[in-house]
């Protein structure tokens, strides 16, 4: 598991930390194709995050 705001900044789509919490609580991120606003938010394999139009999707986390 990851949480979303780690997620966000591991892909390069936030720089800080700080930044992926502003985009999760300024309603910038769906998860799933729901918005989501807890930037702890975990995910697991098989999640698809959606930032303006790109999506990515939770690969294994462990290989």
């Amino acid at each position: 598991m990851i949480k979303l705001d780690q997620f966000l900044k591991l892909l390069g789509v936030a720089s800080t930390g700080g930044q992926a919490k502003h985009m999760i609580v300024d309603g910038d991120v769906q998860v799933n194709g729901t918005l989501e606003t807890r930037r702890g938010r975990k995910l697991v394999t098989g999640d698809k995050v959606t930032v303006g139009n790109q999506t990515f999707e939770v690969g294994d986390l462990e290989s």
